[in-house]
């Protein structure tokens, strides 16, 4: 075809698309940042919750962004619209905000205006700038229309590509359509048959060639020989195309995203190529996985049957949402604990993040780390954090009256803001039952060594004791009767809380009131 007759083609397939790539690049112009600011975008599809792996991505790109004096933003990929779920935008924009990774620009909820100057941020709302990129690849021979219906289903084409690689070691989805003639492509037009448009690949299924991916570093990888489409017949592109057209015009300087994507690298290369662009810098994030319990292997988190995968689980279980991002920051950069350790008190967000130290290994969900980083820093709140966050916990939830709240914050007032605070509370949920015996008389199924010494203690007991006069009335009590001090005040323990181990027991006793004490103790 001449390029005399590929512009016509250009103009029969887009009569209304009069802009071009030169007037979108002005539209969109480079941006004007600091040397070796970071461009970042997170671009997830509203299909449903935000997705750990997902939040991770999210987070690192975040991170990059903020210490390059950079931009991140958000992008919404709405163009799988059988997929999309109505709202999920909105739930992704504010699993976002609620852990403090507040884009620069981009797409901010259903509700909110967009912000910046390079949008559209949600894909449905840029056909057009999608129409302008297919236009020129029309007319400079890198793309064709194809009218085929869609009739293979998935196991004709395994079918098909087995035998492909067994004649030849390669895959051709090569188009019957790429060979057209131009007066063909003319008549199919006029008759108005629909039509989608494909890359005119030039990729050597038997050949490979070389990538640097951030994360992994060199790598050869097949070359792309797939006729990839690039928009739907019904104008719609699929993610390599969007991507292209998107993070070109919004300047975005690396793409991040997930290693299942790893495998269309080739053809996205190729795409940029063709649409005359120099490929971005790639980075496929490591994969959060699990040890799947019926078969004991490895694998990646899953929607349907890890809870944890889900980025609201950690706020409905009452994890602090600095333990998350810390947690994450552990899976993102090894130094991180080392560098905690070494600066207890600093904000993470001056801890020297690089994506250079990203692993390229797929980690392991750890709860136990996960436990230990959220027990320390519930352990290290002020009475005043706490009570904050366990208000806005348990407010609404209908499990905590007026006065279980005045209880709960003087529970966890002991030992709170002392060199050697105690660390027993791993998630705010865990709070009723931990400590159920402020809350409701418990049920004793511990034995006691001598009920009839927590009977007299009974008759002795004052509840106007300073703790140093309540500790010498116990003292007296051991001596004059020849108990253990230790087998005493254990029993005395068991039958107000039904348990050995708990907060210090004078503060508990002085919480539940000289009426409740001796009803319990008198029980026994």
């Amino acid at each position: 075809m001449t390029a005399k007759e590929q512009k016509e083609l250009g103009d029969l397939l887009f009569p209304n698309t009069k802009q071009t790539i030169a007037d979108l690049l002005k539209e969109y112009p480079l941006r004007e940042l600091p040397p070796g600011a970071e461009v970042l975008r997170f671009a997830p599809s509203p299909t449903g919750y935000l997705h750990l792996g997902s939040f991770y991505s999210a987070f690192i790109q975040f991170l990059a962004a903020r210490r390059t004096h950079g931009v991140f933003y958000l992008r919404l990929e709405d163009t799988d619209q059988k997929r999309e779920i109505q709202g999920a935008g909105d739930i992704l924009y504010k699993s976002l905000i609620d852990y403090g990774v507040v884009p620069d620009e981009g797409y901010r909820g259903d509700k909110l205006t967009e912000q910046g100057k390079y949008g559209p941020y949600v894909q449905s709302k840029r056909i057009e700038l999608y129409n302008v990129f297919a236009k020129h690849l029309i007319e400079n021979g890198n793309a064709f229309p194809c009218f085929c219906a869609k009739t293979e289903n998935k196991s004709e084409i395994i079918k098909r590509r087995e035998q492909e690689i067994a004649n030849n070691d390669e895959i051709r989805e090569k188009d019957v359509c790429r060979d057209l003639s131009f007066d063909e492509l003319k008549t199919k037009i006029a008759q108005g048959l629909p039509f989608a448009i494909r890359l005119k690949s030039k990729g050597d299924g038997t050949k490979t060639r070389e990538v640097t991916d951030i994360f992994k570093g060199k790598r050869e990888v097949r070359e792309n020989a797939k006729d990839i489409i690039l928009l739907k017949s019904n104008g719609i592109p699929p993610y390599a195309f969007a991507h292209l057209v998107d993070d070109t015009l919004m300047r975005t300087t690396k793409v991040i995203r997930g290693e299942d994507w790893y495998s269309s690298l080739a053809a996205h290369i190729e795409l940029f190529e063709a649409a005359g662009f120099q490929p971005l810098q790639y980075g496929h994030t490591p994969v959060i996985s699990t040890v799947d319990s019926a078969t004991g292997n490895k694998r990646k988190l899953s929607k349907r049957y890890d809870p944890q995968a889900d980025m609201r689980f950690y706020e409905q279980a009452g994890y602090p949402k600095q333990a998350v991002l810390e947690y994450i920051l552990t899976i993102a950069n090894s130094d991180f604990e080392s560098w905690r350790s070494k600066n207890p008190g600093t904000h993470i967000y001056e801890f020297p993040f690089s994506l250079a130290k990203v692993g390229n290994s797929n980690p392991m969900f750890d709860w136990n780390k996960l436990n230990d980083i959220s027990k320390n820093i519930i352990a290290k709140m002020t009475c005043k954090q706490i009570n904050k966050e366990v208000t806005g916990y348990f407010t609404g939830t209908g499990k905590m009256s007026a006065e279980d709240f005045t209880k709960m914050y003087a529970i966890l007032a002991i030992d709170r803001e002392t060199p050697k605070p105690r660390k027993d509370i791993v998630k705010y949920s865990d709070i009723p039952e931990l400590y159920s015996y402020i809350f409701r008389e418990p049920v004793k199924s511990l034995p006691l060594i001598s009920p009839k010494a927590v009977h007299e203690y009974a008759k002795a007991y004052q509840h106007s004791d300073s703790k140093e006069q309540w500790f010498a009335r116990i003292k007296n009590e051991c001596e004059k009767n020849g108990y253990s001090v230790k087998d005493y005040t254990r029993d005395i323990r068991v039958a107000l809380t039904g348990r050995e181990n708990t907060p210090d027991l004078y503060v508990i006793m002085q919480i539940l009131g000289n009426t409740e004490v001796l009803k319990r103790l008198q029980k026994t």
